[in-house]
């Protein structure tokens, strides 16, 4: 049987003793009309819904089985009554009208009580299987679950709600367990401090990197951890620390989580040390390898001319042309000294590139600048939108000299054009130069230092721009033109004031 829902009370059932209700004037305590019920319709209200409300207390607090119990015996009642009626006038003996009105009552009791049990026991099965799900037990199932029937839908979307808490559980408990490996595993010191600052969670890599077990470690203050200043400040970053686990450069990321009803910050500590020094290592055999290689190609031949000079010279009986040779292996040595004085300065230029000295500059005056530098071909500029960009004047000039330079020496080789335009981004400016040369080959090699495919290239034209370009916050690329032949070296730089 369904609770009886109450209805809602008005306003004016909650106003104090003493005060009118809202929307209506207070009348005087010793006005005769506040007694007598001056506002007949809020009185009327009041007495009606403290009626209803003491009239549905003492049914409401019967017990649900004794109200089914009561509500089956009340439609029999009558019909024992008649029948009591006509018992007590038929002629038969006392004893057996007796044992017929006791055959009776005992019948509609006992129907009364089927009744009752028919309609408490699936609810009180239905209420064990509910207490079983909110303890966690979804291993119980109700039977008797079938579809054609009320009583049996109930308990069908009884189970089928069990199998879906049991699945999500089963979800649930995967993913936490998942997570819980990943964090123990994972080589990032991972934290959890609430909102006083108390640390509530640390994974493994934090306890070694605190040098103390995560029970000694929960409960207590970032500052005592020495972790405060990981807590402020912009994120990421990278910032030196010493730990008890350890000292170096270390990444630092914070987010906001909620664990428990409660805000939290998370912090994430990367040892960035070993990276960067595995980095460092690489950069610096990089180095040496290229240094190596280009410093040897000099020396060999200068090594060589050298001794044969020598020997030439040792000898008792110099040869005629002697003056000839010393004089060609001098001129030798001389260039290939003068080749390697090149390469070292202009691997000096590439290493100490000094940072930006950011400006105000125009687009537009800048490309049709750079293009009146380049006399060998005839350099088209498309006209673009007004735009500024934020950079070293000088640096992007020579960025993007040397842009036109290579397409230009491209276009040559073809006798083809040469095109400079501009778009403009959500936040960025593109700045591309087209050629109609014969393309690009090994484009895995364009950005690598003293790379080169020309004669009497340097081969740090391309990876010096791309230096500036990244410098400036942007990023340059270079492709083979779709549909035609040529390059397109693509210069993208933030809008001054949205980079």
């Amino acid at each position: 049987m369904p609770s009886e829902v109450r209805p809602p009370v008005s306003p004016v059932l909650v106003a104090p003793a003493g005060r009118a209700p809202p929307g209506s004037v207070a009348a005087p305590a010793d006005d005769p009309a506040a007694d007598a019920g001056a506002n007949p319709p809020a009185a009327a209200t009041i007495r009606d819904s403290l009626a209803r409300e003491s009239s549905a207390h003492w049914w409401q607090r019967v017990r649900h089985e004794r109200q089914v119990f009561a509500l089956s015996l009340l439609p029999a009642l009558p019909a024992l009554a008649v029948a009591a009626f006509f018992l007590a006038r038929a002629p038969m003996p006392p004893a057996a009208r007796w044992a017929t009105l006791l055959l009776l009552a005992g019948c509609w009791i006992g129907g009364a009580l089927a009744v009752r049990a028919v309609v408490v026991h699936p609810l009180r099965t239905l209420s064990n299987l509910i207490a079983g799900l909110r303890d966690g037990d979804y291993t119980l199932r109700l039977r008797g679950a079938r579809p054609d029937d009320p009583l049996g839908l109930a308990l069908l979307e009884a189970n089928l709600f069990g199998d879906q808490l049991r699945t999500r559980r089963l979800g649930e408990m995967e993913a936490t367990a998942l997570l819980r490996t990943v964090m123990t595993e994972i080589d990032v010191a991972v934290f959890a401090f609430d909102e006083d600052g108390l640390l509530r969670l640390v994974n493994r890599a934090g306890e070694r990197l605190l040098s103390q077990p995560g029970e000694r470690l929960i409960g207590r203050e970032a500052a005592a951890l020495q972790l405060a200043p990981a807590l402020t400040g912009e994120v990421p970053r990278v910032e030196d620390f010493a730990l008890p686990g350890g000292a170096g450069r270390w990444g630092v990321r914070r987010t906001h989580i909620r664990r428990g009803g409660r805000s939290h910050t998370l912090l994430v500590l990367t040892d960035l040390s070993r990276t960067l020094r595995e980095e460092q290592l690489a950069a610096w055999q990089r180095i040496v390898r290229v240094l190596s290689h280009e410093i040897n190609n000099s020396l060999a031949p200068i090594q060589s001319i050298a001794y044969t000079l020598r020997e030439m010279v040792s000898r008792p009986a110099p040869p005629a042309d002697l003056a000839g040779d010393v004089s060609r292996g001098l001129a030798i040595i001389g260039s290939r000294s003068e080749a390697l004085s090149r390469f070292m300065s202009a691997y000096a230029r590439l290493a100490q590139l000094p940072r930006p000295r950011l400006a105000p500059m125009d687009v537009e005056s800048w490309v049709r600048r750079t293009a009146t530098l380049e006399t060998r071909v005839p350099v088209h500029v498309a006209n673009g939108p007004p735009v500024t960009v934020a950079g070293d004047a000088d640096q992007l000039d020579q960025l993007l000299i040397n842009l036109v330079r290579n397409a230009a020496d491209a276009s040559l080789e073809t006798s083809g054009g040469l095109g400079m335009a501009w778009t403009v981004g959500d936040a960025h400016v593109d700045v591309t130069v087209s050629d109609e040369g014969p393309g690009l080959t090994a484009t895995a090699n364009l950005f690598v230092p003293f790379f080169t495919t020309k004669p009497h290239g340097s081969g740090i034209g391309l990876a010096l721009s791309r230096q500036i370009a990244e410098a400036h916050g942007g990023a340059l690329t270079l492709a083979n033109r779709e549909g035609a032949p040529g390059c397109i070296a693509t210069l993208r730089l933030p809008i001054a004031g949205q980079g």
